[in-house]
């Protein structure tokens, strides 16, 4: 099974590009989506997340109010640990069943924490998607509607995009329209096809 690791700085366009293989057929595992699976209304890790934080950390809802927890573990290192402690097993478990039980010609597994992480031994070959600085701000401010110092914060927290770009494989410049983001994977696609013919 070949296995192609999505990655790239927060405001990046991963989702846009992963939105676009997944239209394709490919299965798509996401990093991002199996973390908020792991803690949805009813999970253990919301009962424990919500006993450890107190009941603020859940919005109206029941839901996780992540960008609270956000701001909570960016500022507190020993929060975030144990969040990570907690959830991390519960994430991984859940992404190696989904690799395994893919069954597209290859399959996408999209994390901001790629490189970062062991996460990157799951795949064959590394897609980073790149954009300016300036603009992964102005992208995730308008998204999430956070302040730009807390965007810049995460960004400075996250690998830099030199080294990135250093062990990517393959690279999609993000910083035209949606058209040439189109044309990219079109391309990539249709290399990965080839790959992923070759593996068999």
């Amino acid at each position: 099974m070949l296995v192609i690791g999505l990655t790239g700085g927060i405001g990046s366009g991963k989702s846009a590009v992963s939105n676009l293989f997944e239209q394709k057929g490919i299965t798509i595992v996401d990093a991002d989506i199996v973390a908020r699976e792991v803690v949805e209304p009813g999970t253990q890790a919301l009962k424990k997340i919500s006993e450890h934080f107190g009941s603020d950390i859940l919005t109206t809802r029941g839901t996780l109010n992540r960008p609270t927890l956000r701001e909570i573990i960016f500022n507190d290192p020993t929060e975030k640990a144990w969040l990570e402690a907690l959830l991390h097993p519960l994430i991984g478990e859940s992404i190696f069943t989904q690799l395994h039980e893919s069954t597209s010609p290859y399959t996408l597994f999209v994390s901001p924490l790629l490189l970062e992480s062991k996460q990157k031994d799951l795949c064959q070959r590394i897609l980073v998607i790149d954009a300016p600085e300036s603009l992964q701000i102005a992208r995730t401010t308008k998204r999430d509607n956070n302040d730009e110092s807390l965007v810049q914060s995460i960004i400075d927290s996250q690998m830099p995009r030199q080294k990135r770009i250093k062990d990517a494989d393959d690279i999609i410049i993000n910083d035209q329209d949606f058209t040439h983001l189109e044309n990219e994977v079109d391309k990539l696609h249709a290399c990965y096809l080839k790959l992923a013919e070759r593996e068999k």
